[in-house]
C-alpha cells in the first residue's frame, strides 16, 4: 500500500482479479464518501458570489464543493477559483473545479469534474497526478461502460435523475431505473446522482448504491442555503419511504 498526497494506492499482485479501475493501481477515494455524500455545486447568476456560496455551504457543514462557472473569462475564473479553494480549505472542505484542468491546477484545487466533451480523462490524470480527484459524467450505459473501463476516475456523476433548469443542454432524463442501471454497470466506481435531485430522493439513492448526490439549484432556494443543505445532509441518513425499483435495461 502506498499513500500519495490525498490518495491511497494499492498495488495488485500480477494475477489478482481486478476491479473496474486502473490497470495497475486501485485509486481509493481520498476521503470517506459517507462523510461527504452531498456534493454542492455553485451557480452563476445568483446574488451571492461563488465564494459566498461556498462560505455559506461550508459553514452549514458541507465538505465538498464543486465550482461551476460556465461563462467567465479565464482570469476571472481563476481568481474566483482561488477564492473558493481558500474558503473550502479554511473549513476543511474539498474543492473541485468543473470543466478545467488548467484552472484546477493553477488554483490548487483538490480536483476536477470533466464532462463528456471536456478533455480526455486519461490526459487529465497524467496532468493532475494521483493525488487529485477526477470525476466524469455518466448520462447512459455507454458512458458508464467508458467510465468503468477508463481506470483513472475517482467517481462519476450519474444523471440526470429528472428534468432540471440548472443544467443547459440537459441530457435525456434517466429516471430512477436508469440511474440504478448505470450504478450496477459501474460496479464499485462511486456514483453521485445529479439532475433535479431533491432531499426526499436521498434515502432511496443511498439504498440503491449511490455514494451520494450532487446538488445545485435546490441548495439556494429562497436564500435558505444553510437550511437547504442540512435538509439534504439529514435526508441521506433517513430510511427510504418505499422499496427501490429494480433496474431495467437501457440497451
Amino acid at each position: 500500500m502506498l499513500v500519495v498526497g490525498r490518495v491511497v494506492l494499492v498495488k495488485l499482485k500480477p494475477n489478482a482479479a481486478r476491479p473496474a479501475v486502473a490497470p495497475y493501481l486501485i485509486p481509493i477515494m481520498p476521503f470517506d464518501p459517507t462523510h461527504s455524500p452531498v456534493m454542492c455545486i455553485t451557480q452563476d447568476s445568483l446574488p451571492l458570489t461563488h465564494a459566498a456560496q461556498a462560505a455559506r455551504l461550508c459553514a452549514a457543514g458541507a465538505r465538498w464543493i464543486q465550482l461551476r462557472m460556465k461563462s467567465a473569462a479565464p482570469d476571472a475564473w481563476l481568481a474566483t477559483a482561488r477564492e473558493v479553494v481558500a474558503v473550502c480549505h479554511t473549513h476543511g472542505a474539498l474543492c473541485i473545479v468543473n470543466d478545467s484542468v488548467d484552472i484546477a491546477l493553477a488554483a490548487d484545487a483538490d480536483g476536477v469534474h470533466l464532462g463528456k466533451l471536456d478533455p480526455d480523462w486519461h490526459e487529465a490524470r497524467s496532468r493532475l497526478g494521483p493525488s487529485r480527484l477526477i470525476g466524469g459524467t455518466v448520462n447512459n450505459l455507454e458512458d458508464a461502460d467508458r467510465a468503468f473501463a477508463a481506470g483513472c476516475l475517482d467517481y462519476v456523476g450519474v444523471g440526470p435523475l429528472r428534468f432540471t433548469t440548472t443544467k443547459q443542454k440537459l441530457s435525456p432524463v434517466l429516471g430512477l431505473d436508469g440511474v440504478i442501471a448505470c450504478i450496477v454497470r459501474l460496479d464499485r466506481l462511486p456514483a453521485w446522482v445529479i439532475g433535479g435531485v431533491e432531499a426526499f430522493d436521498l434515502p432511496t439513492l443511498r439504498a440503491v448504491g449511490a455514494a451520494g448526490a450532487a446538488v445545485s439549484g435546490a441548495l439556494f432556494r429562497q436564500d435558505k442555503v444553510e437550511d437547504n443543505y442540512r435538509a439534504f445532509a439529514t435526508a441521506w441518513n433517513s430510511k427510504p419511504a418505499s422499496t427501490p425499483q429494480s433496474p431495467v435495461s437501457l440497451n
